[in-house]
């Protein structure tokens, strides 16, 4: 798959979360903009961090008006686990077999085995990307470059 590029129209998904609520990422369109913040595997090191600081800036981006999201293969148990030993405020996206992460490119294959590549993509209301960077990015500039629009209005 090709490089996923700001400005592209991001892929639609329909994913469950740990509790098994169904989100559609076209029922944000037109109103919120939404992070998904792509990760390897709950309990680990960077990933804890990762999602922590997502915790830690929920009312940041609940200020911002922005739904944030993290998404990976692991399965509702793990999730609700990682959810609750953290009390992670961020819903956690099942992407069981990793067809949404592939499609936002944030996998990489290592021979037959492929796995999260850590990506943020920010999508604004609109359904575009306005931010894509591998790594952990800070809260900051997730926010301004989702908000940059909205302040140009």
């Amino acid at each position: 798959m090709a490089k996923l590029e700001v400005g592209a129209v991001a892929p639609d998904f329909s994913l469950q979360d740990q509790n098994g609520k169904t989100v559609h990422l076209s029922d944000f369109k037109g109103k919120k903009p939404v992070v998904l913040i792509f990760y390897p595997a709950d309990q680990t090191p960077g990933c804890t961090k990762q999602l922590c600081e997502a915790r830690d800036a929920t009312s940041t981006y609940r200020e911002a008006g922005i739904v944030v999201f993290g998404v990976n293969p692991g399965g509702p148990e793990a999730h609700q686990k990682f959810v609750s030993r953290y009390s992670l405020t961020t819903p956690l996206l099942v992407d069981k077999g990793l067809e949404v992460a592939t499609r936002y490119d944030a996998v990489l294959g290592l021979g037959p085995l492929k796995v999260v590549n850590r990506t943020v993509v920010g999508i604004d209301t609109e359904g575009r990307v306005a931010f894509y960077k591998r790594g952990i990015p800070s809260t900051k500039e997730i926010v301004a470059a989702l908000t940059a629009g909205a302040a140009q209005n």
